[in-house]
C-alpha cells in the first residue's frame, strides 16, 4: 500500500524569499514575516514590524488624509474570507519620510489556516503632463515686416508702395502668412501674431 503523500499546510511556510518587498500576515492581521526589501523600502525594521498588526505598522492614509489602515480594515477582512481584493494606494509615514506605496494582497488558504502575502511597491509621483511649447511660425523677414504693417492697419496697396513691391506680391505674402499662422483672415492673423509675440499690441493705432 502506497503511503499517503504529505501535503504542506500554509502554516508550515518558511521565510519569504523575494527580490521584491513582501510581507506576510496571519488570519488575525499580525505580520509574521517582513522581508529585507520591505526594510529597505520603508526603513521599518523587521523587529519593529513582526508580531504587530499590519494596520499599526503601515498606518496608511488616503491622498486626502483619511484613515485607511485600521482594525476594521475591509481589505484585511475580505482577504481573510478568501475574496479577491484590489491593490491599495496608500500614503505611509516611514522613518524615511512619507511614502506613497501600492500594496497588493494575495490570499493563501487551506482547510486549516489562512495566510496573506502583501507585495509592496513605491508608487511613482504623478508628473503633470507638460504642454509642448508652441512652435514659432516660420515666417520670412519680409513676411514679418508685412505682418507688422498689417497690425498697424496698413492696407495691401499701401504696403506695396512702402516696400516698393507689386500689390500682387504683397497679397501672395499675405496668403502665405495666413497659411503659416493657420488662420483665415488678416484680423485673425494679427490676433495670432500678438498671442505669439510676433508683433506688439502697441503697434495697432
Amino acid at each position: 500500500m502506497r503511503p499517503a503523500r504529505r501535503v504542506s499546510t500554509v502554516a508550515e511556510m518558511s521565510e519569504i524569499r523575494s527580490g521584491a518587498a513582501v510581507f506576510r500576515t496571519q488570519a488575525d492581521g499580525r505580520i509574521s514575516d517582513w522581508n529585507d526589501e520591505c526594510e529597505r523600502l520603508t526603513g521599518i525594521r523587521a523587529s519593529d514590524a513582526e508580531q504587530r498588526f499590519c494596520w499599526e505598522v503601515i498606518a496608511g492614509r488616503s491622498a486626502d488624509g483619511g484613515v485607511v489602515c485600521h482594525s476594521g480594515c475591509s481589505v484585511a477582512r475580505l482577504a481573510r474570507q478568501g475574496w479577491p481584493v484590489r491593490c491599495t494606494d496608500l500614503h505611509v509615514p516611514t522613518p524615511l519620510g512619507e511614502k506613497r506605496l501600492t500594496i497588493s494582497t494575495i490570499t493563501l488558504r487551506d482547510s486549516d489556516d489562512t495566510t496573506v502575502l502583501h507585495p509592496v511597491r513605491e508608487t511613482p509621483a504623478e508628473i503633470p503632463a507638460r504642454k509642448p511649447p508652441a512652435e514659432e511660425p516660420a515666417l520670412t523677414p519680409r513676411q514679418r515686416e508685412i505682418l507688422s504693417l498689417i497690425a498697424d492697419g496698413v492696407r495691401a496697396r499701401q504696403i506695396a508702395a512702402r516696400l516698393t513691391l507689386s500689390e500682387a506680391t504683397v497679397r501672395n505674402h499675405i496668403r502665405a502668412i495666413l497659411l503659416e499662422l493657420g488662420v483665415h483672415s488678416q484680423l485673425e492673423a494679427v490676433a495670432r501674431a500678438r498671442s505669439l509675440s510676433l508683433v506688439q499690441e502697441e503697434q495697432a493705432s
